[in-house]
């Protein structure tokens, strides 16, 4: 790692050296997730839900080459600002790429556990989870976050994969790749903005200390991979799944009718959800992401 374009915070590099608790934090939520400020103002209200909870936040990003482990208010702000285009959108398939050129870029799930791991942070919080996308027999279009999930030993919190994705097919692609996946508080698969997917969900574990002891004996036992840890929408933020879910067909149909593909797929169903819902899905997002960064804290300061 010596040998890496990688810097960290003072924060972040004083809580690492004493270990204490660290809690990664993805880029992408920021920069092609919320628009501008409430962007800015849901990454410091979850870094200071994550510092309530007894941990050091760590957001990660590539700036001009180097990958950032932890982001000063400065910095979060010009990533929340960003003009649409100039940074990019960092998967496996990029990250190091954009390292090598230079250039500036927003870490996905994926990208945000690879530097994590080279960090030696073991938890990270997030939203919500890629997935296989529908119509995946026509497109291929599956997110690599599912198989960094099967090789990079990182506990994530999420509220699920995101509602938007063929959740069936994204649970048994994460069975076949030996990913466990841990609900929270619950028997069933929450999805994303709703508590309930209609899926049971394949572990169940309520307490923080546990699901950090599960991480610890994957790597005792040398298992490969990393835990996804999938916690419910507070009750009070959630959108139903009957009321939601129509709303998904409607924007998805509008992605087809106008070419949507690819990397730009997610960002446009947000966008589209969130002008259908008249802004109620930013506000269960914003509502998810802070309850997962609570939790991630506890399972941090357990040991995870």
């Amino acid at each position: 790692m010596t040998d890496l374009p990688i810097s960290f915070t003072a924060e972040v590099r004083a809580a690492l050296d004493q270990g204490r608790p660290v809690v990664a934090l993805e880029s992408t939520i920021i920069t092609h997730g919320m628009p501008f400020p409430q962007n800015l103002e849901m990454a410091r209200d979850v870094e200071a839900e994550i510092r309530a909870g007894g941990a050091v936040p760590a957001t990660i990003a590539v700036i001009d080459g180097t990958i950032r482990i932890g982001l000063d208010d400065a910095a979060l702000e010009r990533f929340a600002q960003s003009p649409e285009g100039t940074v990019m959108k960092l998967s496996r398939a990029d990250l190091a790429a954009c390292v090598a050129t230079g250039r500036t870029g927003a870490t996905t799930v994926a990208a945000t556990m690879i530097c994590a791991a080279l960090a030696g942070i073991r938890v990270f919080a997030t939203g919500g989870i890629g997935g296989v996308h529908r119509g995946v027999e026509d497109t291929m279009d599956v997110s690599a976050d599912l198989h960094e999930l099967a090789q990079t030993a990182v506990t994530v919190v999420s509220a699920g994969a995101k509602a938007i994705l063929d959740l069936p097919r994204t649970l048994e692609l994460l069975e076949t790749l030996g990913v466990p996946v841990i609900a929270v508080g619950q028997d069933a698969l929450p999805a994303f903005w709703s508590r309930d997917s209609g899926l049971p969900a394949p572990l169940r574990m309520d307490d923080p200390a546990q699901i950090a002891a599960s991480a610890r004996m994957r790597r005792a036992m040398g298992l490969p991979g990393g835990q996804l840890v999938v916690n419910p929408i507070p009750e009070d933020a959630e959108i139903a799944r009957a009321e939601i879910m129509p709303v998904v067909e409607q924007a998805l149909a509008d992605a087809a009718a106008q070419g949507i593909a690819a990397k730009d797929v997610t960002p446009f169903l947000l966008d589209r959800i969130y002008a259908l819902t008249e802004g109620r899905s930013l506000v269960a997002n914003t509502a998810l992401v802070l309850n997962n960064a609570r939790l991630a804290a506890r399972i941090a300061a357990a040991g995870a």
